[in-house]
């Protein structure tokens, strides 16, 4: 037997194969606001009620998979021949299996094994290695619902898993060892099972000892580059483990009293939005009753910003990614209405359109003072041919009266293709924020904003082969971040193929080949082209990964990152992956002595500092796309450092209200002489929102000599002095910092 994905095995197979894939300165300030309707909300809510009752299950993968398994249940009423039968039996038994009926998963798959081994017994040898995967899978499902779902603690699903991690409910992880042993007897050189095969053993405390040691993955495959603390999981302890689906997190203060909020989305149709309010003791309170939007369900990503100017932080809502066709729901614009409250303003502003995305990127592209924003659309299918349903991005500029016009077309920036993350920064430091879209399975672009053009339209050229910044051809989110703090943005773009399983990341570990896609990390120049330093800095690993952000965990003044990883497959039960910067250099893999090696899918990540001790924790929400693919969010908490940090609220005067897109650089004199750290406003990657208060590490400094800001649109450097180590200032443009 093979691995089962990647060979041929005939038409039948072929059937049950595909099932598988699864300068200027800004006007005067002006209080006027667009006439919103008191029902917007309202509206939108029962727009979307409406949406989700009217989606295809024929055509939805997910997040309905009961009524996926139902269909397909109705439908082996009928009589037919075993070629139609026998891929109908493998989407019913997987369908189960992602719906959460996992027994009644179990002896559909039994019946699949035995109908294909009466109509064709060699096909089953040659071949069969996938459903017996799908066979241990269910089994696992299993054990993890029975252990880490029904008694989730700081040290469930951590790699390698143990203390408290450990199952107590046995049964699942043991048969699903026993499926895979079995397997792998006949299969020895298949990667998937092996992989499994050392996560079963882990849940059960006999890993390394009991695993047969052709079969093992040694620990020292997950060994760290560097002895990071361990930064425990509160998320339970301090009040936001919510258990749900992939999702958007935002991290920012939406009520006003200076603490840091959460709020969170999901993928699932029916999912509410949840505010949860930052009580200033390190713990959280679930007021998502009292903000104030009902019925507003859904959204894969989010991302925030103050678009009207108004001194509240607003949030924008992105849906019906990897939906295709079913996938063309509304997004939703939240206006910060003041304490915690939100009104969805959608359709006044605008905004009110129908296409898959999850993701987007506030900026303010022609410097005029007004957050602009570009939505990275989907159009399927996701590489090769020319899209059967476009859905081209969109650029919308800010009309300074709380609405906007879209202006794609005529700026250049209306691509079609299968977005899956956009991200904007000044790459050539020319005072103009630039796009960087990333293109499953096409070549990503890197949009130079050129200025006004002929006619006063704005216009952006692609610039992407050019600057060397195409790869991976199968991308998925990307930030830009100064690694190196030598003043100009760096980019990392993550390798992402929803076929890589289990078997392509143990191929990494144990250094075999893998065709899986691969992150890249480009270097900027300075002279308008990147240099790819993947290898180099020790990130060429395999590593699916769908959400990101930087931050600096030992605030020693160079930027980490954090990768949430996996692929809808439930069987792809990968860690996430911790990247700390060594002096930007190079990065070392700290992911199981920092404690993050979560073996569920990983979406929204987010850097930031709710509990305002001075460094930065990392929150991610856990969970997939299929139905039974839920998972509790996780908090890992900064155990702290004896570096030195700052921590800075912009608000633009002349610049947009909360400085998108400003400078920071903070020069500091220590043991070692003067050094320059580098930082720039906004929320980071393109999956998941860091606070737009930037929190700046500056390592053993023994004193702040300066701080300049340079904000955007005019290009207005200020400079600040007298700031004291470990304090946070605000500072409004023009003015001292306080």
């Amino acid at each position: 037997m093979n691995n089962g994905r990647r060979g041929a095995g005939g038409a039948l197979w072929a059937a049950l194969a595909c099932l598988l894939a699864a300068g200027c300165s800004a006007p005067a300030r002006s209080a006027a606001r667009a006439t919103v309707p008191q029902d917007g909300t309202a509206e939108m809510a029962a727009l979307l009620k409406q949406r989700a009752a009217t989606v295809n299950p024929a055509r939805l993968l997910f997040p309905i998979n009961d009524r996926r398994a139902k269909l397909f249940e109705e439908q082996l009423q009928a009589p037919m021949r075993p070629g139609q039968r026998l891929p109908l039996e493998f989407a019913y038994a997987r369908e189960l299996l992602q719906a959460g009926q996992n027994q009644a998963a179990l002896r559909a798959f039994d019946v699949l094994e035995q109908d294909i081994k009466a109509v064709s017994p060699e096909l089953w040898e040659a071949q069969g290695s996938a459903i017996v995967i799908q066979r241990a899978t269910t089994w696992l499902r299993i054990a993890e619902e029975q252990n880490c779902h029904q008694g989730n603690t700081p040290d469930s699903c951590l790699l390698p898993i143990r203390g408290q991690g450990i199952h107590l409910k046995r049964e699942g992880a043991t048969r699903a060892a026993e499926v895979l042993n079995a397997l792998l007897d006949r299969d020895p050189k298949n990667l998937e099972a092996r992989w499994l095969l050392n996560v079963a053993y882990m849940t059960l405390g006999d890993y390394p000892a009991s695993v047969p040691r052709a079969r093992l993955i040694p620990p020292a495959a997950f060994a760290s580059g560097h002895p990071l603390p361990r930064f425990e999981n509160v998320a339970k302890r301090i009040g936001i483990d919510v258990y749900g689906l992939s999702g958007g997190a935002v991290l920012d203060d939406y009520d006003g009293d200076g603490h840091l909020d959460l709020v969170l989305s999901a993928i699932g149709l029916d999912d509410p939005l949840r505010f949860f309010h930052n009580r200033g003791d390190g713990t959280f309170e679930d007021r998502s009753a009292q903000a104030g939007l009902p019925g507003i369900t859904g959204g894969l990503n989010m991302v925030q910003a103050d678009y009207d100017n108004d001194g509240r932080v607003d949030i924008l809502v992105l849906r019906g990614a990897w939906m295709k066709t079913e996938g063309r729901f509304p997004l939703s614009l939240l206006r910060n209405e003041g304490g915690g409250r939100f009104a969805d303003v959608t359709k006044a502003a605008g905004l009110l359109r129908f296409a898959p995305t999850q993701t987007g990127t506030w900026f303010d592209y022609d410097g005029d003072g007004w957050l602009d924003l570009f939505v990275g659309n989907e159009s399927g299918p996701a590489a090769g041919t020319e899209p059967a349903d476009p859905h081209p991005c969109e650029l919308f500029h800010n009309n300074r009266d709380g609405t906007f016009s879209e202006v794609a077309r005529e700026s250049g920036v209306a691509v079609v293709g299968f977005v899956k993350g956009v991200v904007s920064g000044d790459y050539d430091n020319d005072g103009r924020p630039d796009l960087y879209v990333s293109v499953q399975g096409g070549d990503n672009v890197l949009f130079h904003n050129d200025g006004p053009g002929a006619g006063g339209a704005w216009r952006f050229t692609d610039v992407a082969p050019r600057a060397g910044v195409t790869e991976p051809l199968y991308s998925f989110g990307a930030f830009f971040f100064d690694y190196d703090n030598d003043g100009w943005s760096d980019l990392y773009v993550t390798g992402f193929d929803p076929r890589v399983n289990g078997g392509d990341v143990a191929a990494a570990y144990l250094g075999l080949p893998t065709p899986a896609a691969r992150g890249r990390l480009y270097r900027n120049k300075g002279d308008g082209t990147f240099e790819d330093v993947t290898h180099a800095a020790g990130v060429d690993t395999v590593a699916p990964a769908m959400g990101l952000n930087s931050g600096d965990l030992d605030n020693d003044g160079y930027l980490d990152f954090y990768l949430g990883t996996g692929t809808p497959n439930l069987a792809t039960l990968v860690p996430n992956r911790m990247f700390r910067n060594s002096e930007g250099r190079v990065f070392q893999d700290v992911t199981t002595a920092g404690g993050f090696g979560h073996l569920q899918k990983g979406h929204a990540v987010v850097f930031g500092d709710p509990d305002e001790d001075g460094d930065q924790d990392v929150f991610e929400v856990m969970g997939g796309a299929f139905q039974a693919d839920k998972a509790y969010s996780a908090f890992y908490q900064n155990p702290g450092t004896a570096n030195h940090w700052l921590a800075l609220t912009l608000e633009g005067v002349r610049a947009n209200r909360s400085a998108v897109g400003a400078r920071i650089t903070v020069t500091v004199s220590g043991p070692e002489g003067t050094r320059a750290i580098h930082r720039t406003v906004g929320s980071g990657g393109s999956f998941g929102a860091s606070p737009l208060q930037q929190e700046i590490g500056l390592g053993d400094a023994a004193g702040i000599d300066s701080v300049e800001i340079t904000w955007p649109g005019s290009g207005r450097t200020q400079r600040v002095e007298g700031l004291e180590l470990d304090r946070r200032y605000r500072v409004r443009e023009g003015f001292p910092a306080s």
